[in-house]
């Protein structure tokens, strides 16, 4: 019995295997390893519970050829560990501040999932104190050590630390508004999921754009633009749609028990988000996703919406399109709270 449940696991991850290095893959499209240039992909934070499935995930993909693991603590372990995974990407592990530097030079992707969640009895601006100074501390040093990567921002609240990070390039001469990205990406694909979940589609042709910021209600799913389209998703439907996408990493805290947050599934969306910036800086045409950017789409400074990527980072800050009224009423009420956010991150960053 034993040796047929081990056969029937063997054979199982003998597909996962080959659906991962198929070209059908999210994370696999693209250039083959062949013929993709030399790009260093850097990953601050990289022994945490996000960093470490990130620097897994990155491995897995052929567009990266060095990956640069950088934390405060525990590098060297995880650098090992992943390094004997058979894919093209040299990886080198590097720990505390005086390596932080070698860790950066050179990267043309900089990904930031540093920081710490949220623990009982810790208020939001405890969480906030603690990730807008870590944030602050790397983007000082990106800034002098490579200064023209694209930066991928993770580290919450990413509504008020993507305008810390511009302001720290702005004290340092390095900003350029088409090279730091808030990832918003964990909310496009829990719309996805969630949608085909409802709409009983298959899940792998679902796109909906996610608009907005990245917390709460400042998170806005367009469901009127979800494809394929659904007509059997009622009013309510859609109300409990954008509800549940607003409140999705709540829905992991409680079941997790307060053990954890959403790790596993921000992984993911990091490093999707992270394969289109590559796939941008490569030439590969018309490669667009939702991203938290400097904007003039609306009249706050910040917002998310379908940005096109380039070999220069962002080609294009898509507009919102067709509203329906709901939507409407949801872009109104989430600007106050994502402008309040916006001015709270650019205070910080500018107190010293």
């Amino acid at each position: 019995m034993k040796g047929a449940m081990l056969r029937s696991i063997q054979a199982t991850l003998r597909r996962s295997a080959s659906a991962l290095s198929s070209s059908s893959h999210p994370l696999r499209r693209g250039f083959s390893s062949e013929s993709a240039p030399d790009r260093k992909v850097a990953v601050l934070g990289a022994a945490g519970g996000i960093g470490q499935p990130l620097a897994l995930l990155m491995k897995l993909n052929p567009l990266v050829s060095k990956l640069a693991l950088y934390d405060i603590a525990g590098t060297p372990g995880v650098a090992a560990d992943v390094s004997h995974i058979n894919t093209r990407s040299e990886v080198a592990g590097y720990m505390g501040e005086e390596q932080l530097g070698h860790a950066l030079e050179g990267s043309d992707v900089v990904i930031i999932p540093a920081g710490v969640p949220r623990k009982p009895g810790m208020t939001r601006d405890d969480l906030f104190n603690i990730n807008a100074s870590i944030v602050k501390s790397l983007c000082t040093a990106i800034a002098k050590y490579c200064p023209n990567a694209l930066v991928n921002m993770i580290s919450n609240p990413v509504n008020s630390t993507v305008p810390i990070a511009a302001e720290v390039f702005k004290k340092a001469g390095t900003y350029d508004e088409k090279k730091l990205f808030g990832v918003t990406t964990l909310d496009v694909v829990r719309a996805k999921t969630f949608y085909a979940g409802k709409a009983n589609v298959p899940v792998t042709g679902v796109d909906v754009p996610v608009v907005g910021g990245h917390a709460g209600i400042t998170i806005l799913p367009l469901f009127s633009q979800a494809t394929p389209k659904a007509n059997n998703l009622s009013d309510e439907d859609i109300k409990a749609l954008t509800k549940r996408t607003q409140d999705g990493g709540t829905e992991v805290v409680e079941a997790k028990a307060g053990k954890g947050s959403a790790t596993l599934s921000m992984a993911y969306a990091g490093a999707i988000f992270a394969d289109a910036c590559l796939k941008g800086l490569n030439g590969v045409p018309d490669v667009v996703e939702c991203s938290f950017v400097q904007s003039s789409i609306t009249e706050l400074p910040f917002f998310a919406s379908k940005v096109r990527l380039g070999k220069n980072g962002v080609e294009e800050v898509l507009g919102l399109g067709p509203l329906s009224d709901y939507e409407k009423q949801g872009l109104e009420s989430l600007k106050p709270e994502l402008k309040a956010s916006i001015e709270k991150g650019i205070k910080f960053a500018n107190q010293s």
